[in-house]
C-alpha cells in the first residue's frame, strides 16, 4: 500500500506530539502527511508537522467553524485526537465531521463523556465484576465535604480530591495533616499537592457555590498505564507500561510489563463504557484512577505502532483480528525516557535545529 495518507491531528503542542508525529511518519508502510492544529501558534507541531493551523481553544467561539474550515481545505483521510480538551467537543460532532470526509478516530460522544467525568466513570465501574475503583464520594456542599472527609477517616487517613472533569493535575490535592505551611514552603517544591482540610475550608467558606469535586481515598501501589486499542467496546490490544516518574503530570519514565489481571480489568472497562481506538487507562494499586480516551504516551517499537494501528483500523485497512495479532510482538522490558528539547525560529517563522 503506497497511497499517501493524510492525518489531521489535534494537540499539535501536546507532550506526546513530537514522538507521535515522528512515528506516524515512520510507520514502515505508507507515506503520511501530518497536518497539526493547536491553540498555541508556537506549538511544536508548527515546525514538526507538514502543515499547521492555529485554532481557538476547544469549545470556544469559532472553534467548530475553524475545525470545519481546516477539514474542508486539507481533506484529511483521518482526524486523530491527541488532546483531551479537543476530544470532548469533537466526539459529539463525530457524524457531522465524518460527513465532510475524514474518519474521526475517537469513541462516541457518550463514551467520551463518561470516561472524562470521574464521577460518571467511577459510578459506571463500581459494580463491574473484576474492576476496582477507589472509595469515592461527591459531596454537594462544603459542610457535606467536611463531614464526608471525617466519615472516610480523615485526619488519620489521607484523602484526595479532584474535579469531576479536569486536565492533567489541575484541581487535584491531597488532604493531609502531616505537613504545615512552613514545612511545605521550605522543604517541598512549589508543585507540592498537600493541603489540610482547614485550608480547604478557608478557600470555600465564603465563596459562591461549591464545585463538583470527587472526594476519594489516596490509592497506593504500583502505577501502571494500560494503552488499549478498542473497537466498539472490545479491547483488541493492550500494552502495560509502568509509570515510574512524571513531570507536570506527564509520564517521563516507564517500561513495558506483563499484567494479565489488569488487562482483564481493562477489557471489562472498555466493554462497560463502549470505548474505541486509542485509550489510556491509569491504574494505581490495581484500581482504575482515570481514563484518557485519546492517544497518549506509547512505548513505540519498529513493529508495534499503536496510533498507526488505530488509524488503519479506523480506515478499514486492517480488521480487529489483525490488531489482536500484534500481541505477540510486545517486547516486555522495553523502556522509555522522556526528555526536553527546543526549537529555534526567526521573526518570519523560519526555523532550524
Amino acid at each position: 500500500m503506497n497511497d499517501r495518507t493524510k492525518i489531521l491531528m489535534t494537540g499539535g503542542g501536546a507532550p506526546q506530539a513530537p514522538t507521535l508525529i515522528r512515528h506516524l511518519r515512520e510507520n514502515g508502510e505508507t507515506p503520511v502527511t501530518i497536518v497539526a492544529m493547536d491553540m498555541n501558534p508556537e506549538a511544536c507541531g508548527r515546525w514538526m508537522a507538514d502543515r499547521f493551523y492555529a485554532v481557538p481553544p476547544a469549545g470556544t467561539s469559532g472553534y467548530k467553524e475553524r475545525l470545519i474550515e481546516v477539514i474542508r481545505k486539507e481533506k484529511p483521510d483521518a482526524l486523530l485526537n491527541v488532546c483531551g480538551t479537543d476530544v470532548l467537543f469533537i466526539a459529539p460532532m463525530k457524524e457531522e465531521l465524518e460527513a465532510l470526509g475524514p474518519v474521526v478516530i475517537c469513541s462516541d460522544g457518550d463514551a467520551v463523556e463518561t470516561a472524562n467525568d470521574k464521577w460518571k466513570l467511577f459510578t459506571t465501574l463500581q459494580d463491574v465484576e473484576g474492576v476496582e475503583v477507589p472509595e469515592f464520594s461527591s459531596p454537594r456542599s462544603l459542610d457535606e465535604f467536611v463531614a464526608k472527609a471525617h466519615e472516610m477517616g480523615y485526619p488519620d487517613r489521607e484523602l484526595c480530591f479532584k474535579p469531576h472533569v479536569s486536565k492533567g493535575s489541575r484541581g487535584f490535592r491531597i488532604l493531609s495533616e502531616r505537613f504545615d505551611r512552613r514545612d511545605l514552603l521550605l522543604n517541598h517544591k512549589p508543585t507540592a499537592r498537600y493541603m489540610t482540610l482547614g485550608e480547604f475550608q478557608d478557600i470555600f467558606r465564603n465563596s459562591d457555590g461549591f464545585p463538583d469535586l470527587l472526594l476519594m481515598e489516596v490509592a497506593q501501589g504500583e502505577e501502571i498505564d494500560l494503552m488499549t486499542i478498542g473497537f466498539r467496546g472490545e479491547a483488541l490490544l493492550t500494552t502495560c507500561k509502568t509509570r515510574e516518574s512524571h513531570r507536570w503530570g506527564v509520564i517521563d519514565r516507564g517500561e513495558l510489563v506483563e499484567r494479565p489481571e489488569l488487562e482483564r480489568s481493562a477489557e471489562r472497562t472498555v466493554r462497560s463504557i463502549g470505548l474505541s481506538y486509542n485509550i489510556s487507562i491509569q491504574y494505581i494499586g490495581g484500581k482504575v484512577i482515570e481514563i484518557n480516551p485519546r492517544t497518549s504516551t506509547f512505548i513505540y517499537q519498529d513493529d508495534l505502532n499503536e496510533p498507526w494501528l488505530a488509524v488503519k483500523l479506523a480506515l478499514g485497512r486492517i480488521d480487529p483480528e489483525e490488531v489482536r495479532a500484534h500481541r505477540s510482538k510486545i517486547r516486555f522490558g522495553r523502556r522509555m525516557v522522556r526528555y526536553m528539547d527546543q526549537v529555534f525560529f526567526e521573526q518570519d517563522g523560519t526555523w532550524s535545529n
